[in-house]
């Protein structure tokens, strides 16, 4: 288990360069979502994930493991009306990794940044780039676990 230290972004629209950034599918869905925890469902470029994460804001404790494909079609079908699909674009600055992602189906048009660091000094020290947008970072409704329950994105403000 380690810990995520994360600052969350809504853009307004996708960079003129997000064409050309590496990019994977994510196919995603909730198996439990509780107080302060959530277990995960993912295919991110075909591998198969579970992932349960606890805490809420800029840092949360996260422990991933990989699944067989058996596993995962097992596990699947337990998620019904609580996934999202989107495809991850990765942006290096030289100092941190931005992942841009670009939703479809309920949520088709959102797109989210992240942005994790190692230190929460780091996430402090980070200058955000006005292409990044609105900060959302701590803000509930724009956790992927929200977005996949309600099925479509919440107005930002």
């Amino acid at each position: 288990m380690g810990t995520e230290i994360e600052r969350k972004f809504i853009l307004a629209a996708a960079p003129d360069w997000l064409d050309s950034a590496p990019a994977e599918p994510i196919e995603q869905g909730y198996l439990a979502v509780g107080e302060g925890s959530e277990v995960r469902l993912r295919l991110i470029g075909g591998r198969p994930r579970l992932t349960v994460k606890s805490g809420a804001g800029l840092s949360r404790e996260e422990a991933e493991v990989e699944l067989t494909e058996a596993q995962f079609e097992a596990l699947w079908p337990l998620t019904e009306g609580r996934r999202l699909s989107k495809v991850r674009h990765r942006r290096e600055t030289g100092v941190e990794t931005i992942e841009i992602d670009v939703y479809g189906g309920a949520h088709d048009g959102l797109i989210v940044a992240e942005i994790e660091f190692d230190s929460t000094d780091a996430s402090a020290g980070f200058e955000p780039p006005d292409w990044l947008g609105t900060e959302v970072t701590g803000d509930d409704r724009w956790a992927n676990a929200n977005l996949a329950l309600s099925g479509s994105a919440p107005a930002i403000g």
